[in-house]
């Protein structure tokens, strides 16, 4: 797990850096399957606080492409379904979870980094989600629950990029920061977390969410499992 994954596991607090700096920090199965085991732990230890960072140049390049001929599409399927299996799991959780961003950063990265409660960027970070490009519904929902329907088409529907300020204005960031006021962020989420008790915690995140779980995975399992998967993924890639 540590090749992919670093976890600095504080008693109110673990903060998990992504680790693939060679590959932006881009989502193998591996680093994928190192989070959900690592977010399941720390819900069993009733961590209040979560923290998700990528180490190098980005949070995360999103889903990692790499030897994707080689795979089945129905591997390929099961590795979108163990992702959003992630991002929801994130996006439940009864700790606060908090995104910090900085670099570029796409599609299941975006979406790792809107699951999370409080999220932070570096003024000059960017975002793009292209899944549509090759057919892929992931974490749809969710983000037009961060930035409303209007601001979600806009970006979706042309995949575009947009960067900090824009993501201020739409409520995707609540604040532009350089990496080293993030401690004093990551501080102030942590005073935030226990200002609650975890059980009525837990029932505020509950009746705060608006996210549908099992539709979300449908959309996913519908969009990927379309014949000809691997095709609109390598025209995707230019290949």
């Amino acid at each position: 797990m540590g090749e992919y994954l670093k976890t600095d596991k504080q008693e109110s607090c673990w903060t998990f850096t992504l680790s693939r700096p060679e590959k932006r920090n881009a989502l193998s199965a591996a680093l994928v399957e190192a989070l959900i085991e690592q977010v399941d732990e720390a819900h069993k230890a009733e961590v209040p606080l979560l923290v998700f960072r990528g180490e190098g140049k980005n949070l995360s390049a999103g889903f990692d492409f790499t030897d994707y001929e080689t795979q089945s599409e129905g591997d390929l399927v099961l590795r979108m379904v163990r992702i959003e299996t992630l991002l929801q799991k994130v996006a439940g959780s009864n700790a606060l979870t908090v995104g910090l961003a900085h670099g570029r950063n796409f599609g299941a990265g975006v979406d790792l980094f809107a699951a999370c409660k409080l999220r932070y960027c570096t003024p000059d970070a960017s975002f793009r989600m292209p899944g549509l490009k090759f057919g892929l519904v992931l974490g749809t929902r969710r983000f037009r629950n961060c930035v409303g329907p209007g601001n979600a088409l806009s970006i979706l529907g042309s995949a575009r990029s947009f960067g900090a300020d824009e993501a201020m204005r739409y409520g995707f960031v609540e604040r532009a920061a350089v990496e080293s006021d993030w401690p004093a962020l990551i501080a102030q989420a942590a005073q935030q977390a226990v200002e609650l008790d975890a059980t009525t915690r837990a029932s505020l995140y509950r009746a705060l969410d608006i996210n549908n779980d099992d539709a979300d995975m449908a959309a996913l399992v519908r969009s990927a499992s379309q014949p000809g998967f691997k095709a609109r993924i390598r025209q995707y890639l230019g290949g």
